[in-house]
């Protein structure tokens, strides 16, 4: 079978697709991608047919971040909107281009959280299965999440007031983005006008809405969705845990002396990496503890050096996280998953607000705890540290370790999910 995957974002963003594509691939199906411009080695590399879409990942990063962190006039922040806005249009109108020629005679069409609108009118278009991954819990439900505003948490609401909270958010979400940019990809396609919101009308389709967490992570979540009778399937992260030329080293290094606490700051570079490496060294040293940092998109490479502290550009966290004490890092869907796995605290030091989403959780499930990236100090750093080291924190991150689904079982799972879909398209 012919399957079309699309995923933009991040790495962290986009290897739940390519994990998917790449068990595809192995299973001797046709697997075809249209993936963020910096990432189309990394799908290649997984044995998948790339093609790129959308602006360089930087510059969608630079603009989001600064419509979230910048505290400016309120011309300002109105024309850094609009930039990050525009950025979006485009990765909508190129991805429309670019998946309706890719998903020419497609069994299916698979695609990652963002953008799932401009996919689905692209299957809606060819007649054929849609299936999305969902990295976290994006359709209106009602449990108990904080709400946050400018970074401040305002309070947790009860759960028929936060599904009132959540459906009005999609409504208002689409209406925008009927307005400026789904209207003429409907008309561009030949399409009726789509009338209510697009989460809606994709589920109302019949498409298979994976959730690519685990059902432990959300209690209460799957209980809430049960009614959709298995459109809402719980896989967990399928995460690829590739090995990196650094990870004997790391190994070596980390048996060499107690177990280190990790630090990792994902696709989002610190503003200065030698203030935040000097933060960590500080922290880390009042209270004894080696550091392993993973840099990520941050340039450590003219910082002060620390003894007690190694660099790194990228680790497998699969094998890198089990033998640390704590890790701490930006709250990505996969990198938290991970650390899940690995039965070790979190801390989760946030920027964008889905990551905030999974600090609130993993504080929710009382195995660590989290605050904005923009708001901690070597005296709060210190603090948090404390607090997730505590035997009783170590002991239930523990315990939800055996919970969670492995990482080659939860892609498996995804692609046995797709396959029969496909299946029930083309036969059913």
């Amino acid at each position: 079978m012919k399957f079309v995957l699309a995923s933009y974002g991040s790495r962290g963003d986009v290897e739940h697709c390519v994990a998917v594509g790449r068990e595809l691939v192995r299973r001797r199906h046709e697997v075809h991608i249209a993936i963020t411009p910096d990432l189309v080695c990394f799908a290649e590399a997984a044995g998948l047919a790339a093609v790129a879409f959308g602006p360089d990942l930087q510059s969608f990063v630079d603009a989001v971040l600064n419509c979230w962190t910048n505290r400016r006039q309120i011309q300002d922040l109105a024309k850094l909107r609009r930039e990050a806005w525009e950025l979006h249009t485009q990765c909508w109108r190129e991805l429309s281009t670019t998946l309706t020629s890719l998903a020419e005679e497609a069994d299916l069409v698979c695609t990652g959280l963002y953008l799932e609108e401009s996919a689905a009118n692209v299957a809606e278009y060819h007649d054929i299965p849609l299936a999305t991954l969902h990295h976290s819990p994006m359709r209106a439900n009602g449990q108990l999440v904080p709400m946050r505003v400018n970074g401040q948490l305002i309070r947790t609401l009860p759960a028929p007031l936060m599904r009132s909270v959540t459906t009005v958010n999609e409504w208002v979400s689409w209406r925008t983005a009927k307005k400026k940019v789904e209207d003429a990809q409907r008309r561009e396609l030949g399409l009726p006008k789509a009338r209510g919101a697009a989460p809606r009308r994709i589920t109302e389709r019949g498409s298979l809405e994976i959730q690519a967490y685990d059902e432990v992570c959300f209690p209460g979540l799957a209980a809430e969705w049960s009614k959709w009778k298995g459109q809402r399937p719980f896989v967990g992260a399928p995460t690829m845990e590739l090995t990196t030329d650094a990870d004997e080293e790391v190994a070596s290094w980390s048996a060499a002396g107690t177990p280190p606490i990790f630090f990792g700051f994902g696709s989002t570079p610190v503003e200065s990496p030698a203030d935040t490496l000097a933060m960590i060294s500080a922290a880390c040293a009042q209270l004894g503890e080696r550091v392993l940092v993973c840099s990520g998109s941050s340039d450590f490479s003219h910082v002060p050096h620390f003894d007690h502290v190694k660099v790194v550009g990228a680790v497998n966290y699969a094998a890198t996280f089990p033998a640390c004490r704590a890790v701490v890092h930006h709250g990505g869907s996969g990198t938290t998953a991970m650390g899940l796995r690995a039965g070790v605290p979190t801390l989760v030091l946030w920027t964008f607000p889905d990551q905030s989403m999974w600090g609130a959780q993993i504080k929710r499930l009382k195995v660590g705890t989290a605050r904005p990236f923009s708001s901690t100090t070597k005296e709060s750093l210190v603090a948090d540290l404390r607090w997730i080291l505590a035997p009783q924190y170590v002991t239930r991150a523990r315990e939800l370790a055996t919970r969670m689904t492995k990482p080659a079982a939860s892609v498996a799972a995804a692609a046995d999910l797709v396959e029969e879909k496909a299946r029930l398209g083309r036969f059913g």
